[in-house]
């Protein structure tokens, strides 16, 4: 290949350039609307205008990328991940064009999307599942017929979108008075979501942890996983904190869980980049859970403990080139790395998004410290799509030393004119329980709910002066001149417009 056109933006967009100037490939890179001045389109060699600021109306337009890549001469297309990365109808479209697509084949995209027909892959390559349904569960199977299905399960059990991903579709479900309820609401958000309302039923295992295995695969047979990522920092079902490798894992569970992994890639023909998910319970036991067909967002940490550059063995592999990496190599970690996905959100007002323009800027550097990003002085977080600013990678020669080099980053970073959340991180990876490994995925949202509204960033008492004097000095401004005494610094309103303030960007 020697023009690749890359279907997607921000930072994802801007890794795979720098891959592809690396290998001395040009780059042709597609913009919305709003995405006019963003960093990818700047660093490209070539840049097309797609369409309005809507993703339906650009980025997830098929027929548009494939007109485009034939427009500009591109020979490839990389996906990213998100948007159409997980499409087999784009993959197909592009092969029909004659256009390398730069991930798996429409068919293996197609039957690995389905969390049903992935489940039965994994049974047949005599990999462990979850207990649950086989069969999608439609809309003309019966609450009475689902209803027995749940009770050989058991409860509590999630209801799961079968064409899901990253919570949406999903109920869990503890008494089953609420089950028809629950599949209804998964039923109905899983259409509005994936254009597919069906779901299936998996037994709820309490308290798991999340390992994933990456793994390439290329056209000559050969299958390599690497060592395990640890993803059991989520938020509401959303990874939040990833590393590599996990402490809950030893040599011999990383043995048997990658070697899983592998199989179930094997038998399905699998190639290019790949991740398999798994639920590790408390006794060590592993249950496949889903595979994603397509670059993680986490893929960072995997290339800094191994040393290989996964977008640009993505590139050989489609191209045809042999994977030629000692397998147990692969599977010995050097060191420990950590990643934290930088978002444009407030997390004291819930994690709501922050978007608007980033006036000031400081990326944090030094040993060990990687910055993927698409973020600039002055580029605006658009409100039409994830808000994610960067990934934050820190690595180390071990676990502690990777969170202090982390915690270094961390308070070295400043992003303003948008909140983010950093502090957040900051607070995390002080946590006695993170930094001594002990966590699940529910880890997270218990912890968040026993806060109670308290802040990641306490109000020192020069904020609460500071607030204190712009609200005063704000309504002396807009009070008329006949009115009344103003409210003094120390009234009892203080407090409320304090909070207000600092939400404001004053404190």
């Amino acid at each position: 290949m020697k023009k690749i056109l890359i279907a997607n933006r921000g930072e994802i967009a801007v890794r795979i350039l720098r891959a592809c100037r690396d290998m001395g490939i040009a780059t042709v890179a597609v913009y919305s609307d709003c995405d006019r001045t963003a960093l990818h389109v700047r660093d490209a060699d070539e840049a097309y205008h797609i369409g309005p600021n809507p993703a339906r109306d650009s980025y997830l337009k098929i027929d548009t990328l494939v007109d485009v890549a034939r427009r500009a001469g591109a020979d490839g297309v990389h996906p990213g991940y998100g948007f159409l990365a997980e499409n087999e109808q784009f993959a197909a479209a592009c092969r029909d064009a004659g256009l390398t697509f730069i991930g798996p084949s429409p068919e293996a995209i197609e039957l690995m999307g389905s969390k049903t027909a992935a489940r039965q892959a994994a049974i047949r390559a005599g990999v462990p599942v979850v207990p649950g349904t086989v069969d999608p569960l439609g809309a003309g199977v019966s609450d009475e017929a689902i209803a027995a299905e749940a009770a050989r399960i058991g409860f509590p059990l999630l209801v799961k979108a079968v064409a899901g991903g990253g919570g949406k579709g999903m109920r869990s479900v503890s008494d089953p008075a609420d089950l028809a309820a629950s599949v209804r609401a998964a039923r109905s958000e899983a259409g509005a979501s994936f254009g597919d309302s069906a779901v299936y039923l998996e037994r709820q295992i309490r308290h798991p942890r999340h390992i994933e295995v990456q793994l390439l695969g290329d056209s000559h047979g050969t299958v390599l996983p690497f060592v395990e990522r640890e993803c059991s920092i989520q938020r509401r079902h959303q990874k939040v904190i990833e590393e590599t490798p996990s402490r809950a894992v030893d040599k011999p569970l990383r043995r048997a869980i990658t070697s899983a992994a592998a199989a179930v890639a094997r038998s399905v023909g699998y190639t290019n980049a790949g991740t398999i998910e798994f639920l590790l319970d408390a006794d060590g036991q592993f249950y496949f859970l889903e595979m994603n067909t397509r670059l993680q967002v986490e893929h960072p940490i995997t290339e800094m403990v191994s040393g290989e550059d996964l977008v640009q063995w993505q590139i050989r592999i489609a191209r045809g080139e042999r994977l030629d990496r000692d397998p147990e190599r692969l599977l010995r970690p050097s060191g420990h790395a950590i990643e934290c996905r930088i978002y444009a959100e407030d997390p004291d007002n819930g994690f709501m998004p922050s978007p608007g323009r980033i006036q000031g800027l400081r990326v944090p550097s030094g040993p060990g410290i990687r910055d993927d990003s698409g973020a600039v002085t002055g580029w605006e977080v658009p409100i039409f799509y994830d808000s994610m600013i960067s990934k934050l990678v820190a690595w180390g020669a071990d676990r502690p030393q990777a969170i202090a080099r982390m915690r270094r980053a961390l308070g070295e970073y400043e992003v303003r004119g948008v909140r983010t959340t950093i502090p957040f991180f900051r607070w995390m990876l002080a946590q006695p329980d993170f930094v001594a490994g002990r966590f699940d995925t529910t880890y997270l949202d218990r912890v968040l709910a026993s806060r109670a509204g308290e802040p990641f960033v306490p109000v020192t008492a020069d904020q609460e002066e500071l607030a204190a004097m712009a609200v005063a000095l704000h309504a002396s401004l807009a009070r008329p001149a006949a009115a009344g005494p103003r409210t003094a610094p120390g009234s009892g309103t203080t407090g409320r417009w304090t909070q207000q303030a600092r939400r404001e960007g004053l404190g």
